[in-house]
Parts: C-alpha cells; structure tokens; sequence
C-alpha cells in the first residue's frame, strides 16, 4: 500500500526567512528578470493547460499591488499579490481542482492562499485599532500607531481515530457530519482549546462527540489545512469502551470499522462500508498509517 504523504505538503518553497527583515534582499528579488506572480481567482488557485499552478511574468502584477515574496522555486523569485479580496469559489470546486495537483504544488498554494487571506482580514491594529501596514517581505504587518507587529497565526486542530480492542480484534471509531457527501465517513476533529495540550484536546473532543474515553494517545503527523489557517495534528487514541454517546450538534452518525473496512474504503471496492475522505485530507493518511500499523 503506498504511504500517501498528508495533503498540502512538500513544497519546494526556499521560504528566505532570514532575508526578510532585508528590504535590499526584497528589491533584487522584485527586480530579477525571472520573477514569477502566483495567478490566484480570489483565493482560488489557477492552473495552466498542464493543470499546474500557473505563473506570470511579474510585471502582469497591478501596477499598485502589494506583493509578498513567497520565496524560491528553482533559484527564481515567487510573489503573490496581497489584496486580492478574501472570497474563493467554495471548499467542492478548491477540492476538485487540489485533487489534480501535481505533489508538493498544493503546499505552495497553500502558503500563499494563507498569507493572502490572513493580509486581507487584519488590516487595522488589534491593539489600537490604526491601519496597519506590510512589512518582513510581506509575511508581517506593523502598526504606525503604537508600533504593535502582527504576524500570520496557525489554529492548531487535533484530527484523531479512536481504537478499541476486544479479543484481539482492533476496529477504529469514525464519524461523518451532514456536510459530508452521501456514505462518506471520516475521522473526528476539533480545535485546541487554550491552556490544552495536544492530548488533553484529543481526550476532550472524544469524549464531547461520541462520549469514548482514550487512555492512551500516540502523534502520527500533521498538515497544513489553509481554510483559513490550521495545522491538523493527526492521532490515534486508545479507548477504554466502544459504548458510543453521539453529539447530534456535532456528527449526524458514527460507526465502529475494522481493518477490513479500511482496506475495502481506501481501494475504492464498492463493497466498503463507507467511502474514505479524499487523499489531500489528512484522515486519509491517518487510514493509511492506521491500516499499516502506526
């Protein structure tokens, strides 16, 4: 079975951070011959006719845009134009359209869909209130007013399987929300909460959504999710019972699902129980690794 790395990762992005507090750095970049633009629809990717993330000269850039240095790709210069409004099309068609990606080109996408949107919704201070204004290659914004930085910030967000063993027999615990297209089941999910860790979130969302008590959590990866702004930390949480308790504000059902179950969903059989998230969500991994035996 192949071992799908977690969606929107593997960018080739040279990111430069230790040269963004260096405007003279920024303006060889601006001025290099070969700089490149992000073509983005809002803050939906486009493609070119080989459905890759298409590129422009970076002179096709509106005369008064803001423009953040992504950093490299290849040696040459990669910006995106910061003010490009914060509305995409919808998560269905920015799926079916990331689903087709060549590997590692979400995760570029996914740098600059975050930067744009989080540009786009903190133009004024949040400390007093004055408009703020770009500043470290555009990955920051300072305060004119009281001198305050602001940076882009990432929502942690636990994603985990619940397991329960009886007599030998491992099955997995997953849910699905109304949301979901018909038969599709996925893992639950939740936000960190403050003054939390990682496990104590796992443990708490279990038990708020299907009422499961974990003993025992063990970290298998993480994702970057850009809608907006999340790291998704993907775990596997033992648990003491399978008595479920269902949220209904939560989760319209949830199921019990063995080894079996997993194999038949992830190779598309049309026998299998349930269908699997798609392969850019990181439950889809989190299946994966769990069925290998993470």
């Amino acid at each position: 079975m192949t071992d799908t790395p977690p969606g929107f990762t593997g960018s080739p992005l040279d990111r430069l951070d230790n040269e963004r507090e260096n405007p003279a750095a920024y303006a060889t970049h601006r001025a290099d011959p070969r700089a490149r633009l992000l073509r983005l629809d809002g803050l939906d990717p486009v493609t070119n006719d080989a459905g890759a993330l298409a590129w422009v000269p970076l002179g096709e850039a509106p005369a008064d845009a803001e423009l953040a240095l992504l950093g490299l790709i290849d040696g040459t210069p990669r910006f995106v134009a910061l003010g490009q409004g914060a509305r995409g099309s919808g998560h269905n068609a920015i799926f079916r359209l990331l689903d087709s990606l060549p590997a590692g080109e979400a995760g570029t996408y996914a740098a600059a869909r975050s930067l744009v949107d989080w540009h786009a919704r903190h133009g004024f201070c949040a400390n007093c209130g004055v408009p703020t204004e770009t500043m470290r290659a555009g990955w920051a914004r300072r305060c004119p007013g009281c001198g305050a930085e602001h940076y882009p910030r990432t929502d942690p967000v636990v994603i985990m399987l619940a397991e329960h063993e009886a007599d030998g027999d491992r099955r997995i615990l997953l849910g699905r929300q109304p949301r979901f297209p018909a038969g599709r089941y996925s893992a639950l999910a939740g936000f960190l909460e403050v003054g939390e860790s990682l496990e104590e979130a796992v443990a708490r969302e279990l038990m708020e959504e299907a009422g499961v008590r974990a003993t025992a959590v063990r970290y298998v990866t993480s994702q970057p999710w850009p809608f907006p702004s999340s790291l998704m930390m993907a775990c596997i949480a033992r648990v003491d019972s399978d008595a479920i308790t269902l949220d209904t504000n939560e989760l319209e059902d949830a199921m019990w699902v063995t080894r079996a179950d997993v194999a038949l969903s992830i190779a598309g059989d049309a026998a299998a129980p349930f269908i699997a998230p798609p392969r850019y969500a990181i439950a889809y991994t989190l299946l994966e690794r769990w069925l290998a035996g993470a």
